[in-house]
């Protein structure tokens, strides 16, 4: 094997100190930057997810929330849309982003790829490559190796050009290459052993002077470290002694598709597995996603993939913290950084403590310990005996005790706020206008052949849509057309959606969704003595981002396409003449954009098109006043595409409703995608992302192309704000202020905790909806008294809260009335309405 060393010499002034010598090294234990070994919190942040002008708020709200690193995948298809022409403005402004990062003072790891899977559309990989004679995708195949080679220098040759390397000053310390590649290596065999060790050798003699990292690859050859993801990683040790143990993605959430339930995973579960890989030798987590943002225009993958990528990350799709998530890692970080001299560089030993319990110690000859209590039964609380102590743990949890005598947290003790979001309607009753869509061809991207074609080939993924017509003549001697049964019509198709339209009539819809986007449809059709024409609407919604040799990957009508129930039996329609038009007439005359809408004439007032089929919307309206995140209600249609100003939101989908089990969701035990779930039997996403800095003062176009028939009266602008505030606290829950207290030898007893209630910025607590300190029931939104209840709750929280942006409350006896019932361990719940 081969191997660089990862130093080179600078002079670094980075968060304000000098070095004489910048490195980025590691060893068994950790990553060191500049000599210093470092416990490294990371939060994934996509750029093109979200527009410049919310990236430093985001990352700010990362740097708050504990996190030293923001991980970033490149996305190829965004840089390089066609050959050399290369494209880094705006959202994909990528310099700027990491320059952000720096401001900031955190570090950078940049997941070059050029492969990033993602939910991103073809994983990230331009469809100008699909058709690279000789190509095929990730295996050891000369055209594919040079085009990635040639993108991986270009970027890194960017980096180097603006000393954004740790080596040279900058912030990055980390870089990846390929992309969760172990399961294609195992299905493609020794070709993919060998496009491994390239990429590998490629990668590293590109000079960079800091670590790269492979992702799902076991076998990656040094000195790459081999890294993991999913939802636990404490299983997980690199290939050789002397490499980190790494997390590049713990899962935060799931992504969302269309007709599928939103799935969310628990805080406590989330914390229990960060402090699960700590416990064992964890030296850097990567939250994918800490902010997952928004697929705008057409660049969600899959097929099948929502527009929101909200990802239920710690910071929401709309830019907002998403509490308790945010809050409860954050003080998770915390915990985690007071234990790292012990981690870094103690001993490690596990002491069993119980069937499902145990200890993990680490100890230094300094005398710096630090210890995890672990209880793994899912239904039971556990005392556990430590060092003279007992310790009572939640089921399913972890106690962090950075001194090894005190507990200064537990995953599945909450001490954060829970904040409950509303969407408010600022603006609705739009003036609309219509103008329909005519199946008939109308412009310049049309051809005739003989057969089928497959729809990505012709359309280059330029657009979502390909028209495939055809004429059937009907001889007047059919029996169908004296009273018997219409011909049914069966088309198959690659995928992704199909409407079927006889004589310019909607005859009917069929889809597919993530697990088989190919569809069939068979429909009995209305067809006429004569020529009937035959318009099928062939829609692709994203294309794969994952699997093997994308070079095949295919999409739209490829047949068979037959006609049943004729005097003759069945008729065979693929192999006569068709005529495909590329994309809609209102995509061709720009109908989306201002200047393009004018060149129309649109329906107005009681004329407005309502459940019309192939139908674009426009209208206008002033920007709301206020900084809240805003988004469009789109409930009211089916599915279609909108712009805002000329700029693409992306795809809704509002009659794919969403299908699963949203049953109950305990956090305890083992999480998956489909384990909590929410939205079953309504849309998969209704609100959709309007950023405001895509608005003017006034005058602001919405463009709306509805496919199946909607009501756009229904339409309304929202926006984003808290609701409600709750907090649901234990009477002698750990917090970190507490044991600093108590370590400082400030205090020397026992303290209680305190709830902290904060509206955002502009509101203020109006109203105590609930509140308890007893025994309380039930969940946020949804509290009730238990058995026992102190009289003087509510007006504690009057007189402490009410009026106040926020507010601080000691839980104590005292402020209470006195204790409600003595020998009963307590807990405070509380919900706060703000406005």
């Amino acid at each position: 094997m081969w191997r660089k060393l990862f130093v080179v010499p600078a002079v670094v002034l980075f968060s304000s100190l000098f070095f004489s010598e910048a490195h980025v090294s590691y060893d068994s234990r950790g990553i060191s930057i500049n000599g210093q070994k470092k416990i490294l919190i990371s939060g994934s942040i996509h750029y093109p997810r979200s527009t410049p002008e919310m990236w430093p708020d985001l990352i700010q709200k990362a740097k708050d929330g504990g996190v030293d690193v923001i991980q970033t995948y490149v996305f190829w298809n965004g840089h390089e849309p066609e050959p050399d022409d290369y494209y880094f403005e705006g959202r994909y402004d990528l310099v700027k982003f990491i320059k952000l990062v720096q401001q900031a003072g955190l570090y950078v790891h940049l997941r070059v790829g050029p492969y990033a899977c993602a939910e991103w559309n073809f994983g990230g990989f331009p469809i100008w490559l699909k058709y690279v004679p000789g190509i095929s995708f990730r295996t050891d195949n000369g055209p594919f190796k040079a085009a990635m080679q040639k993108f991986t220098t270009k970027i890194v040759s960017m980096m180097k050009a603006e000393k954004l390397y740790e080596t040279q000053g900058g912030p990055i310390i980390l870089s990846q290459i390929e992309n969760e590649y172990g399961p294609v290596e195992w299905e493609l065999g020794d070709p993919a052993k060998n496009y491994v060790q390239w990429a590998a050798k490629m990668a590293v003699d590109l000079g960079t002077g800091v670590p790269w990292i492979m992702c799902k690859q076991d076998d990656a050859p040094d000195p790459i470290i081999n890294t993991c993801n999913g939802f636990y990683c404490d299983y997980f040790y690199p290939n050789k002694p002397f490499k980190p143990k790494i997390w590049t993605e713990a899962w935060t959430g799931w992504f969302t598709e269309f007709g599928g339930a939103v799935p969310y995973r628990p805080v406590e579960d989330m914390a229990f597995s960060v402090a699960k890989f700590f416990q064992t030798g964890g030296s850097y987590v990567n939250y994918y996603m800490f902010h997952g943002g928004t697929n705008f225009g057409r660049t969600a993958g899959g097929p099948f993939i929502a527009t929101s990528y909200d990802y239920d990350a710690p910071i929401d799709e709309f830019g907002l913290l998403r509490q308790p998530k945010w809050g409860h890692l954050r003080d998770l970080h915390r915990a985690i950084k007071l234990c790292e001299p012990a981690l870094l560089y103690g001993d490690h030993k596990v002491m069993t403590l119980g069937s499902s319990q145990e200890a993990h110690v680490y100890q230094t000859e300094s005398g710096a310990c630090a210890a995890f209590l672990a209880n793994y039964d899912q239904k039971s609380f556990a005392t556990l005996s430590f060092w003279n102590g007992k310790h009572n743990l939640p089921p399913w949890s972890i106690s962090i005790l950075p001194d090894c005598k005190n507990v200064v947290y537990n995953t599945a003790m909450i001490g954060a706020q829970t904040t409950q979001m509303k969407m408010t309607t600022v603006s609705k009753d739009f003036s609309w206008n219509s103008y329909f869509e005519e199946t008939a061809f109308h412009h310049g991207n049309l051809f005739s052949v003989v057969g089928l074609v497959e729809q990505i080939n012709i359309t280059r993924d330029n657009t979502d849509y390909l028209w495939y017509s055809t004429e059937v003549v009907i001889d007047s001697s059919e029996g169908f057309l004296k009273g018997g049964k219409w011909p049914v019509l069966t088309v198959l198709s690659a995928g992704h959606a199909l409407h079927v339209f006889v004589n310019g009539e909607l005859a009917g819809t069929a889809y597919g969704r993530l697990e088989e986007p190919r569809l069939t449809f068979s429909n009995g059709v209305n067809l006429k003595a004569g020529v009937n024409q035959i318009e099928l609407l062939s829609i692709a919604v994203g294309l794969p981002n994952v699997g093997t040799h994308f070079e095949t990957w295919n999409a739209g009508v490829l047949g068979p396409v037959s006609l049943s129930g004729l005097n003759e039996g069945k008729r065979d329609l693929a192999w006569q003449k068709w005529t495909y038009q590329i994309g809609l007439k209102g995509e061709f005359l720009s109908l989306h954009t201002v200047t393009g809408s004018s060149s129309v004439e649109w329906m107005e007032g009681s004329s407005v098109g309502r459940g019309q089929p192939l139908t674009w919307y426009k209208t206008t309206f002033n920007a709301p006043d206020g900084d809240e995140p805003l988004a469009l209600d789109m409930n009211t249609m089916s599915k279609g595409q909108i712009w805002i100003n000329g700029q693409s939101i992306g795809r809704y989908w509002n009659e794919f409703k969403a299908s699963g089990n949203c049953a109950a969701c305990n956090y305890a035990g083992w999480f998956d995608e489909k384990k909590c779930l929410r939205n079953c039997g309504e849309a998969s996403q209704r609100w959709y992302h309007v950023p405001r800095s895509w608005l003017r003062p006034s005058g602001n176009l919405i463009a709306v192309f509805e496919e199946w028939g909607g009501d756009p009266s229904g339409i309304s602008l929202v926006k984003r704000q808290v609701d409600s505030v709750c907090a649901d606290i234990h009477e002698w829950q750990p917090t970190l202020v507490n044991w600093q207290l108590l370590s400082s030898g400030k205090v020397n007893k026992p303290l209680r905790p305190k709830a902290h209630l904060s509206c955002s910025a502009g509101q203020k607590i109006s109203n105590i909806k609930f509140a308890s300190f007893g025994t309380p029931q039930g969940s946020c939104q949804n509290y009730r008294e238990g058995s026992c209840h102190a009289f003087h709750s509510y007006d504690v929280f009057q007189r402490y809260c009410v009026g106040q942006e926020s507010c601080t409350v000691p839980i104590t006896l005292e402020i209470f009335g006195g204790d409600p019932c003595p020998g009963v361990m307590k807990k405070l719940a509380v919900e706060a309405i703000c406005s």
